[in-house]
């Protein structure tokens, strides 16, 4: 299963490699990539994953290195 997050404001490459780091160590997620070009957070979780777990986690990440983006769930 995919899910798509729009990181709005997101303006720090750097910011955006440690998004995807973390995420990437999230339970149920196979693999994360976070694209600074288009804001945009792709994460591939397995079948079982908790998805507000998950989605609850994101946002604690991205808040932790970019405060100021607002993630948008897709």
């Amino acid at each position: 299963m995919n899910k798509l997050f729009i990181l709005e404001d997101l303006d720090c490459a750097h910011c955006a490699g440690k998004i995807e780091e973390e995420t990437a160590k999230i339970a149920g997620v196979i693999s994360s990539k976070c694209t600074l070009l288009t804001q945009k957070l792709k994460l591939e979780l397995a079948d079982d994953a908790d998805v507000s777990a998950v989605t609850k986690e994101v946002k604690s990440i991205v808040n932790k290195f970019e405060p100021d983006v607002t993630v948008i769930e897709k």
